[in-house]
C-alpha cells in the first residue's frame, strides 16, 4: 500500500497532475481529511509561501505533505510580479493582465519566466524542488485557455503561441509546475525508494 501524503490544494486539475507523477504515494487534499487549510502566504520566496503552506498543513493532519507556490517573474520589472503574482492588481487574472502590460509599455525588454516551487515535509525533513519555463511577454492577450497570466506569456518552446493558445497537454509538457513536480519525485525516489515507505 503506498503511503499517504496530503496536498495543500482544492485545484482539481492540481490534485490530478500531482497523482498521475507521484504514483508511489496516495495524494490526497484537505478536504479528503476534512480540514479546512487556509493560510496567510507571507514569505519572500516561492520557497518560502510553500514551506509555510507545507508546514501549516502538517500541523493539522500530522501527515507528510506537499505545497507549491508560484508565479511569473518579468525580468525588466526586477521579477515581479514574483510571490505577487495572483495578487498583482488586487483583482482578477483580467486585471492582473491589464496592469502587467501597463507597467511593460514601451519596454523592450520584454523576456520573463514562470517559476514553480513545490516542498515535501513530514515533520522532520523539508525537501523541494524548482521548475522553470522561460518565455516572453506578449503585447497582447492572445488564447482562451489556461489562467491566471497564461494568455500573455509567449513560452520559447511553443512556436510564437501563448500558454492560453496551447492545449492542457503541451502546456503540462513544459510547465514549470511539471518540471518542478518531476524534480521533486525523483528526490523522493532517492530518499525513500519507491512503493512502501
Amino acid at each position: 500500500m503506498s503511503k499517504i501524503i496530503v496536498l495543500a490544494t482544492g485545484n482539481k486539475g492540481k490534485l490530478k497532475e500531482f497523482r498521475e507523477m507521484l504514483v508511489d504515494y496516495d495524494v490526497v487534499t484537505p478536504h479528503d481529511l476534512g480540514i479546512d487549510l487556509d493560510v496567510e502566504e507571507t514569505g519572500e520566496t516561492f520557497f518560502d509561501n510553500a514551506l509555510i503552506k507545507a508546514k501549516a498543513l502538517f500541523e493539522l493532519c500530522g501527515k507528510p505533505t506537499l505545497s507549491d507556490d508560484s508565479g511569473l517573474c518579468v525580468n525588466a520589472l526586477g521579477g515581479a510580479p514574483g510571490v505577487y503574482s495572483a495578487r498583482y492588481s488586487g483583482g482578477d487574472d483580467k486585471a492582473n493582465n491589464a496592469k502587467l502590460l501597463r507597467e511593460l509599455d514601451g519596454v523592450a525588454d520584454r523576456t520573463a519566466y514562470f517559476e514553480s516551487c513545490i516542498v515535501y515535509y513530514d515533520g522532520e525533513e523539508v525537501l523541494s524542488a524548482t521548475g522553470r519555463v522561460y518565455g516572453k511577454i506578449a503585447h497582447l492577450p492572445v488564447g482562451d485557455n489556461g489562467f491566471g497570466y497564461d494568455p500573455l506569456f509567449v513560452p520559447d518552446e511553443l512556436d510564437g503561441r501563448t500558454f492560453g493558445q496551447a492545449s492542457a497537454e503541451e502546456k503540462n509538457a513544459i510547465s514549470h509546475r511539471s518540471r518542478a513536480l518531476s524534480a521533486l519525485n525523483d528526490i523522493l525516489r532517492d530518499k525513500f525508494g519507491g512503493g512502501k515507505v
